[in-house]
């Protein structure tokens, strides 16, 4: 038995998802709650079926606007991946009023509620990893964030406010305009976004408003933002453009482009996945689950599993490692 594990159990306040309460879990899902500025606030730890794993690396996984941290976890099927490859998958909660259970998070320039509230996001992330420090036998040089549109500007935003936290980011299908403020350091990003994202939108501009609200958001263009991070990391200023990969079955009309900005300062190194004929999806997800959830798949788009997104997600970001420092940047 992980003697991180033993840790967990013994520390954990709130066991909820599996109602274990003695000092040997299985791998399995548990939902913790804790209080962060005077707001109960959750996340949903998946611990991998590989429990000797020790110290645990981290992947921090945030929804989109809307969903949740099971929502996220059902559609990503990143814990499949997580029980091969041995790290903890990590599926935080946005906020949301009581009226309107549409959680999103404060990305700063998106989304909804927790950005008209000024919810601190970023302070929540950075005390989540200090609770599941408390409760797990991680690792604070491998913590790793993705996420899924308002998720995906949550893991840049993690990134430029709470440096050193992070050994690396792969946001998916959404992005932010802004870049850090020197001296935070670069960051290795692999950012995954269809050309033909029609919420999204790839090539930046105004999208369409969220599903049952009037919000809308300007999204910068992918490359261009991709392009002004290589600099700030300090990659060559011309990418390395791969051959697609052409899809097959119902994929069969989609094609992903890598395009790698490296090596960049200090080993780093910035890659986008470039989809044609995907919508606004998580490449290799549950197709139909978030359709299901919003009713229509006609919101998102269609899906694809051109790449696995998880797959491509693990491969990059797992052989980094920070220098974790306790710095803080005011929001």
């Amino acid at each position: 038995m992980n003697i991180g594990l033993r840790r967990w159990v013994a520390c954990a306040t709130t066991l909820l998802a599996t109602g274990v309460t003695n000092a040997e879990p299985p791998p399995g899902d548990y939902t913790f709650k804790f209080t962060h500025d005077r707001r109960e606030r959750s996340y949903i730890v998946h611990v991998p079926k590989d429990t000797l794993t020790s110290p645990w690396p981290v992947m921090l996984n945030f929804h989109g606007a809307g969903s949740s941290a099971a929502g996220q976890q059902g559609y990503s099927r990143m814990d499949e991946t997580a029980d091969r490859e041995g790290f903890l998958a990590v599926y935080p909660n946005g906020t949301g009023d009581s009226g309107n259970r549409l959680l999103t998070w404060n990305a700063g320039t998106c989304c909804g509620y927790a950005l008209n509230n000024k919810i601190d996001d970023v302070g929540f992330v950075r005390a989540l990893v200090d609770e599941l420090e408390k409760h797990a036998d991680i690792d604070r040089a491998r913590i790793y964030a993705t996420g899924l549109s308002n998720g995906a500007m949550m893991a840049y935003r993690i990134a430029m406010k709470a440096p050193g936290l992070l050994a690396a980011i792969a946001p998916v299908a959404g992005a932010l305009p802004e870049l850090p403020a020197p001296p935070t350091p670069g960051i290795p990003i692999m950012h995954i976004h269809s050309v033909d994202d029609t919420r999204a939108l790839y090539r930046g501009g105004l999208g369409p408003p969220y599903p049952m609200t009037n919000i809308r958001v300007r999204h910068p263009a992918v490359e261009d933002l991709l392009a002004r991070w290589a600099a700030y990391d300090g990659c060559p200023l011309q990418p390395v453009i791969e051959p697609p990969i052409r899809g097959s079955a119902t994929s069969a009309s989609h094609t992903a482009t890598r395009v790698i900005y490296g090596p960049c300062r200090d080993g780093a190194e910035v890659v986008l996945w470039k989809l044609t004929g995907a919508g606004h999806v998580w490449p290799g997800g549950a197709g139909d689950y978030l359709a299901r959830m919003l009713g229509s798949q006609k919101i998102l788009g269609p899906p694809t599993d051109v790449i696995d997104a998880n797959t491509r997600i693990w491969q990059f970001v797992s052989p980094y490692h920070s220098s974790f420092v306790r710095q803080q940047i005011p929001d």
